[in-house]
């Protein structure tokens, strides 16, 4: 960290002022920003090009721009930490930085094109330089939450087969105990100021290397990234994708048609993406899609979630818009906002989770700003959204995104007409979408079974209406979506049931006005522990389970009975106990 807090002293000072060219009669990006290259794809003229690396086709792009003058003068990247500490990368800077880090994963680490790499770093520069270097050296990136526990990293490291992990001091012990299982597991970097044994210091290996460096040539369809996402059962799944999918498919939307793209900015323009860094939203809100419009890239570093700190920093900064999840915004309204004057904010994003209307509505009143709704998932992308100029409606999160025929369908994957509920589901065949993931790694089955017909089936409910504007109704499986975190009702039952107190679990979503759902867990005790007290062994089984797996599954709610519903097979009856908690039944 040191070392990019030094580069500070080289920088100019950064203004950020807007262009004075207009494009399609707005204030728009240049004639030859990076975007408007594209333009002959989009109108069909021209076909999706075989080779496409987001590094040298889009950031070094951007970097010509703004070395030639024709880029606004604010900067490509802008972080802040709230303790005075201050980093500010151009185009250019991002790109000196990120060859010199490539070469110190590929000479002095020994990876090569096709390796994967986890990536567990906080919001801190690292994680950005570390992402775009491994796309110059064409390394497989698997972005993962600082929650993690070690039992999650191991699974991690195993299953992906991982050659070298980048993370902190903080993880670093986590990531030892575990070492020894994973063979094929040959480098260990570390962002620290301090050192390790059997670690490399990140800062300390690339500062030394060459800036000489030569992006490898990657194919449209080369993988990219790695997520691992909860299903309803079993472990997290490997969600790959591709080059296309995440790098080209913002080059490929439209912007200025009747359905336009989920964002739109322009170079003069920034934006601050709250998400957690294992999350692909981060991934397109606060990397691919901003940088392909070449705009700033705002990151607090943000420890924890603080309401006061966050309005105060869209009080300070020229932040001109902001993406978070509903929690966000439900923790913001519950300020006096009337003590706040944002400097430039104008646009208000929330995604991950429904918003409620009545948050929408507060949040209006005090600042006079929408909010806009996004909906997507780690397979897919943002599937559907409010964008600007649409009409917003109460309750929706708007329409398919471009690219996208998102339909209503029900079991047999008949369209469904307006008004209908049935499953929300995206066509796939008989052409797959760009921005489609490529395949659940390892496990076919699982990737045959997400399509039903000629659709990718996302396992949500809903409705769509006349104007073809989307309604969420719920999961159509157990999988409990918290603060905007996807959580699998296996991954926290696998904990509690190693608890000797525990004899049997289900666990299922349960309402809750901030987070807008949380964990609930139904307990059957073992008789030993039927005379504990349940205040003390409701906190000891929280514990054990932020202990077992990441903190943020652990049940907020926990209830013990005498037995749980179940079928005459001797399924749990899982919905039944989610029903009662929505009070459906």
């Amino acid at each position: 960290m040191k070392l990019l807090l030094k580069l500070q002293k080289l920088k100019l000072l950064w203004t950020l002022k807007s262009p004075n060219r207009t494009f399609h009669g707005h204030p728009r990006l240049l004639s030859s920003d990076v975007y408007s290259q594209y333009e002959s794809i989009r109108q069909g003229k021209q076909e999706i090009p075989k080779y496409f690396n987001f590094a040298s086709d889009v950031l070094d792009k951007w970097s010509e721009i703004e070395k030639a003058g024709k880029r606004p003068s604010n900067p490509a990247f802008w972080w802040v930490n709230g303790e005075g500490e201050e980093v500010k990368w151009s185009f250019e800077e991002l790109g000196f930085l990120s060859r010199k880090v490539a070469n110190a994963l590929t000479k002095e680490c020994g990876l090569q094109k096709g390796d994967r790499l986890i990536l567990v770093l906080p919001r801190i520069p690292e994680w950005w330089l570390v992402k775009v270097a491994c796309m110059r050296a064409g390394i497989v990136i698997i972005p993962g939450t600082s929650q993690m526990s070690a039992k999650d990293i191991l699974y991690r490291l195993q299953a992906s087969k991982a050659a070298c992990i980048v993370t902190t001091d903080k993880l670093a012990p986590a990531v030892d105990s575990v070492a020894s299982q994973c063979q094929l597991l040959k480098t260990k970097l570390m962002v620290s100021k301090g050192s390790r044994e059997g670690w490399l210091n990140f800062t300390e290996l690339y500062q030394n290397q060459s800036a000489d460096h030569s992006c490898i040539k990657t194919r449209i369809q080369d993988p990219m990234m790695i997520f691992f996402t909860s299903g309803t059962t079993g472990s997290p799944k490997m969600t790959q994708h591709s080059q296309g999918s995440l790098g080209f498919r913002p080059l490929l939307s439209e912007r200025y048609e009747r359905v336009k793209y989920w964002l739109d900015l322009t170079p003069s323009q920034m934006i601050w993406n709250t998400a957690d860094t294992g999350w692909i939203l981060t991934s397109i809100a606060s990397f691919f899609d901003p940088w392909v419009f070449g705009s700033c890239i705002f990151i607090h570093h943000l420890p924890q979630t603080d309401s006061e700190v966050i309005l105060n920093t869209l009080c300070r900064f020229p932040v001109d818009a902001l993406v978070g999840a509903p929690t966000l915004f439900r923790m913001l309204v519950q300020n006096d906002l009337s003590k706040y004057k944002f400097m430039s904010l104008k646009y208000c994003i929330s995604g991950g989770e429904p918003l409620n209307p009545e948050v929408m509505e507060q949040w209006k009143s005090y600042t006079g700003l929408d909010i806009y709704e996004v909906y997507g998932q780690t397979e897919m992308g943002v599937i559907c959204s409010v964008s600007k100029g649409m009409k917003i409606k109460p309750g929706s999160m708007g329409k398919a995104a471009p690219l996208y025929d998102v339909q209503i369908v029900d079991k047999n994957a008949n369209i469904l007409p307006p008004g209908q509920q049935g499953e929300i589901a995206i066509r796939s065949k008989p052409i797959r979408p760009l921005g489609f993931f490529s395949e659940y790694l390892d496990n076919p089955k699982k990737t045959a079974e997400s399509e039903r017909g000629d659709f990718y089936v996302t396992g949500d409910r809903g409705t769509m209406d006349e104007e073809r504007y989307f309604q969420f109704i719920g999961r159509d499986d157990d999988i409990i979506i918290s603060s905007g975190y996807r959580i699998g009702p296996f991954e926290v039952e696998s904990a509690l049931i190693e608890h000797p107190a525990v004899v049997e679990t289900a666990v299922v979503s349960s309402p809750d006005p901030l987070r807008g759902e949380v964990v609930k867990a139904f307990v059957v005790l073992s008789p030993t522990f039927s005379a504990t007290d349940l205040k003390s062994l409701t906190r000891d089984l929280q514990d054990h389970v932020k202990k077992t797996t990441a903190p943020y599954k652990y049940p907020r709610k926990v209830e013990f009975v005498k037995e749980l519903p179940k079928t005459v097979t001797g399924k749990i009856k899982r919905n039944e106990l989610r029903d009662k908690e929505w009070g459906r039944i």
